[in-house]
């Protein structure tokens, strides 16, 4: 089984594309392991926030420290891993690696929100700290072949972008599960530590289910073998720094995660005390997501049309432009005639206008986000795919290191300035529940929802003027 993979592998001869479309099954046995990996990488990243300033009692900055600190670790741990599985990929495959991070990450999840009494606040954020550190780095052994592969499935770029949309598809869907369904599952049994462990069960298990189905599902499937750099990382690093293309994409993407990460930090705080409707949140989740869904066609059809790189700024300016207008939201909808019902949905939850405009940001915002998001890492492939044609070898699993290495000091960083900011508006931590809040500090909140993340995306974009790939379509 696995022999067979590395026979197919080695009698490549060239860095070529593989014949005809990857079929649709391989397609989907590679996208159904985002929906985990999506879980694992947003659920945390909204909720951990929350549960230390609310359940552990940890300081807001704290709690953005407890974060940053295993993300600065995958900075080498990433690279280290993507070196690692490229040596390996001709004797066993990249599916060990699928596997051992899969229950990995799964184990390290349920670790996370297993326990709710610590001595002191200070012990409590130590503890995260650490659970969090191993989570992250059976992630990284999962994740970094995971998005080597990517690159490895087909040399035609449209391919491979249709590749990114199912694997979207199926990262909507963890959203949508991971920050949508969560708090309503630690409502459902019972809220306080109860509530926050069987949410780690629930999301667990989907974790490991998702991901192994993955690793097994592409054992068989064969994939591009055009050999690999040889020498120490150092060597490899740089025939990637010799790459522009890639080391502009990665720039773009990363100041672009780091808004993003910023204000996924805050999505729970903001419908707490802003909106004051966090029941609001698995609508809002739900409508992002349908809106994410349907649109997926047209991320498929519009690179086609007119390049990946015109389709990336178009997704990215109107995300800001939506992003921005969360600063004109209202305190419980108060303004002017946005607090008046005006519809009741089936549970008799009545539903104002402020509430409609909420909705209809999230389906604008859907429609946009996942084709950003999935440009960006289907343009990543493309880097690679000239590296292969212009050097004849490519080291996938150094360049997926180094990009999901920047993705995820991103997502570490987001949260270090969404705790700064709270602290520095005069946001209150508490234990055992939310504690009211001062305006200054819904202020703060506001802002790491919109402005903020919406000038990020517009520096990304500053940046992102400067990708050139030949054969692509010109930005402008």
């Amino acid at each position: 089984m696995e022999n067979g993979l590395r026979l197919r592998m080695t009698s490549s001869a060239a860095p070529s594309a593989l014949p005809g479309e990857v079929p649709t099954s391989v397609v989907l046995r590679y996208g159904v392991g985002q929906l985990g990996a999506q879980v694992f990488r947003d659920t945390p990243a909204v909720l951990l926030p929350l549960f230390m300033t609310t359940m552990l009692g940890v300081p807001a900055w704290l709690a953005g420290l407890v974060v940053l600190m295993p993300k600065l670790w995958l900075i080498v741990c990433d690279p280290l891993v993507g070196a690692w599985s490229d040596r390996m990929k001709a004797a066993i495959g990249r599916t060990p690696f699928l596997i051992g991070g899969a229950v990995g990450t799964t184990l390290g999840f349920i670790a996370l929100f297993a326990f709710t009494s610590y001595p002191s606040p200070t012990i409590a954020a130590a503890a995260i700290c650490a659970l969090f550190f191993l989570a992250s780095t059976a992630f990284s052994i999962y994740s970094v072949p995971y998005l080597a592969i990517a690159a490895e499935l087909s040399g035609d770029p449209h391919q491979r972008n249709r590749i990114m949309v199912l694997r979207m598809v199926f990262a909507t869907f963890g959203v949508l599960v991971g920050v949508g369904l969560a708090q309503p599952i630690i409502a459902h049994f019972g809220g306080g530590a109860s509530g926050w462990h069987m949410m780690s069960w629930i999301f667990g298990a989907l974790c490991l289910v998702s991901m192994l189905t993955t690793a097994s599902g592409l054992r068989r499937v064969p994939l591009i073998h055009a050999g690999a750099v040889p020498g120490s990382l150092l060597d490899q690093m740089r025939t990637v720094g010799a790459n522009r293309p890639y080391l502009v994409l990665l720039a773009t993407s990363f100041v672009s995660n780091i808004g993003q990460a910023a204000s996924y930090t805050v999505i729970g705080f903001v419908f707490l005390y802003a909106v004051q409707a966090i029941w609001l949140i698995p609508l809002f989740i739900l409508c992002m997501s349908a809106a994410s869904l349907a649109a997926q066609p047209l991320w498929l059809w519009l690179p086609r049309r007119i390049g990946k790189p015109r389709a990336y700024v178009a997704a990215s300016l109107v995300w800001a432009a939506v992003t921005v207008t969360w600063l004109w939201v209202d305190a419980g909808g108060a303004g002017a005639g946005a607090g008046a019902a005006v519809a009741t949905l089936p549970g008799g939850q009545p539903v104002n206008v402020q509430h409609l405009l909420i909705l209809l940001r999230a389906v604008v915002i859907g429609s946009v986000n996942g084709g950003f998001i999935l440009l960006a890492l289907s343009m990543m492939t493309d880097t690679v795919d000239y590296q292969r044609r212009m050097q004849g070898v490519a080291n996938e699993g150094v360049f997926a290191g180094l990009f999901s290495a920047m993705e995820k000091l991103a997502f570490a960083l987001g949260p270090v300035i969404a705790g700064a900011v709270m602290s520095a508006f005069g946001f209150v931590s508490s234990t055992g529940g939310a504690a009211a809040q001062s305006e200054s500090a819904i202020t703060g909140i506001i802002l790491l929802y919109s402005v903020i993340p919406a000038g990020m995306q517009l520096a990304a974009l500053v940046i992102f003027t400067r990708y050139r790939l030949p054969g692509a379509a010109p930005i402008s």
